[in-house]
């Protein structure tokens, strides 16, 4: 698992690469850092190369967003795969974040 984050003017852009699962959470979250301190910029989560979310990585997700909202800060997340698409269908994720 790989998370590379990079500015691009008023957003911040955190690219997900591998699985997210319950072994990389761990990392994951302490790589994510920068974004739950990130006051006033908007996030994109780019999934265009996450293989797999499990629920360790849902949390992370929505732990970024409960702490964008308290900032007043959107998340969205874009180029999700069919599977973890369907997760987050029965997950109810997508009434959460703005899926692009």
């Amino acid at each position: 698992m790989k998370t590379e984050i990079t500015a691009n003017g008023n957003q911040l852009i955190a690219k997900f690469s591998g699985r997210l699962d319950t072994a990389a959470s761990v990392q994951t979250s302490e790589d994510v850092k920068p974004l739950l301190e990130a006051a006033n910029a908007e996030i994109i989560l780019d999934c265009t190369d996450l293989e797999y979310i499990s629920s360790s990585g849902l949390r992370i997700f929505l732990g970024i967003r409960k702490e964008a909202a308290a900032h007043g800060s959107k998340v969205i997340v874009r180029n999700i795969n069919a599977d973890i698409r369907q997760v987050f269908m029965m997950t109810g994720f997508v009434s959460l974040f703005e899926i692009q």
